[in-house]
């Protein structure tokens, strides 16, 4: 996500820390490179004006002009100043004191409401709650299969009612889930390929019917300026609570969502990053901030760790590397983890200094497809083998390659990745049993 604007913005202040002292032309030649950048990402070109002003004021003070580190100053100032455009803070969804609470999910069709539906209803279930999805989407063919699938897939109960009035399968919804205990409602309501009145009289209907503790609009990032123009209009008819940007994983210039909180008033409150129904993650703006400048995010993806990773085979591989013990299996492990966390290129992206990835990507030739072929290799390997792997003479490694449809230069090179992995691990570990600990010897570089 933001690529382009991330490579833009990190080429401009570099320019910037080439310099020792910054007139007050330096800062204004590359305000104006900024200014490009935000508006080749589709920014609304009345939020990129008042946000360069408002970054001109700060960046030209004595603070800045003056500063043994302008450079950094400036950066500073932009990345503060983003952050502000964006929100601020991360908006939390407004639950009701007394359950259940009524959620309504608005936008038009192919915004990917029903997905987002599931997938707040995924993320609640992991915080604690009892959501219901509520099939209101009448219109659509196979809209009410579509989210009974996936509330299957979930374990969540979904309420429909076929082809009712949408109005009537709202008020039966609350009703049966303060019956059957659960604390939070979704309506997955009916949309537009555009706005009409139609649409938006229902949607009043509904609002008024069942008055949700929040409105929620869901948008489509990659359409740029129009997912701001829908808010806008989302908002003057029924009143937004906030917005749920989607596909902000895809090749998205971050138009929408650098616009639609200046421009509404509205807080983003979610994002879509991926397929997946667990690729819904919450809002933070100055997160965002960091990782458009390239700073990393790392408060981000030791959340995403946490809610990945297993506990019990992270406590578990320690203590066997503790002992030296570290053998394929537990390798393929690792890779296996380690992919559940996502897209490289998302993990990558949390890391500070990691912005620019297509960049970074050419330089270490880094490449998913190699995860799948080292699993690949391993997978073909017996249990006696992946647990020593010293037996893997030439027959077996002509057998393996044959197995997992690689070539033997293939296994040869991932036995050799293993073993210096295997000897950094020996070396952390009796590093770790030293009384004195000094420093450690230069370590080989880890195959990923």
């Amino acid at each position: 996500m933001f690529g382009s604007l991330t490579e833009r913005l990190q080429e401009t202040f570099q320019k910037l820390r080439s310099k020792g002292k910054l007139s007050e032309e330096d800062v204004n030649a590359a305000l104006r490179e900024v200014r490009l950048a935000l508006l080749e990402a589709d920014v609304n070109f009345k939020v990129v004006k008042d946000f360069v002003a408002g970054v001109r004021q700060r960046a030209v003070g004595q603070e800045v002009l003056e500063s043994l580190t302008p450079a950094q100053q400036v950066v500073k100032i932009v990345r503060d100043e983003l952050a502000v455009l964006m929100g601020g803070v991360n908006a939390r969804l407004n639950l009701a004191p007394k359950p259940p609470t009524v959620i309504m999910l608005v936008g038009l069709q192919g915004s990917g409401k029903t997905t987002t539906a599931a997938k707040l209803a995924n993320y609640l279930k992991k915080q604690g709650r009892r959501p219901l999805l509520v099939a209101a989407d009448v219109y659509r063919p196979a809209a009410v299969e579509q989210l009974r699938v996936l509330g299957e897939r979930l374990e969540v109960g979904v309420f429909h009612m076929g082809g009712a009035d949408p109005v009537t399968i709202a008020r039966g919804a609350v009703a049966h889930a303060t019956g059957a205990g659960h604390d939070v409602v979704i309506l997955d309501t009916a949309g537009r390929l555009h706005i009409d009145e139609a649409m938006m009289k229902e949607l009043e209907r509904l609002r008024d019917a069942v008055h949700p503790h929040e409105v929620l609009l869901v948008v489509d990032a990659m359409t740029g300026q129009d997912a701001v123009r829908v808010a806008e209009t989302f908002h003057t008819r029924i009143g937004l609570d906030g917005v749920i940007l989607t596909k902000l994983d895809g090749d998205t210039r971050g138009g929408a969502a650098l616009s639609v909180r200046a421009v509404t008033g509205c807080p983003i409150k979610f994002a879509g990053v991926g397929e997946k129904l667990d690729a819904l993650e919450p809002f933070h703006p100055d997160r965002m901030a960091d990782r458009i400048l390239g700073m990393g995010d790392i408060l981000s993806l030791i959340e995403k760790a946490q809610a990945t990773l297993d506990a019990e085979k992270s406590a578990a591989l320690q203590k066997k590397i503790r002992r030296a013990e570290f053998d394929l299996e537990d390798f393929r492990e690792q890779i296996r983890q380690f992919k559940k966390m996502g897209p490289l290129d998302e993990i990558l992206g949390m890391l500070p200094g990691f912005g620019n990835l297509k960049k970074l990507k050419r330089e270490l030739a880094l490449d998913e497809k190699e995860l799948v072929v080292v699993e690949a290799v391993i997978n073909s390997m017996t249990l006696e083998e992946r647990r020593r792997p010293e037996i893997i003479n030439g027959s077996r490694r002509r057998r393996i390659a044959r197995g997992s449809g690689t070539t033997v230069q293939d296994v040869n090179r991932l036995l050799k990745q293993f073993e210096q992995t295997r000897k950094m691990i020996k070396q952390l570990s009796e590093w770790e049993k030293s009384p004195k600990k000094g420093k450690l010897k230069k370590l080989p570089r880890f195959p990923f």
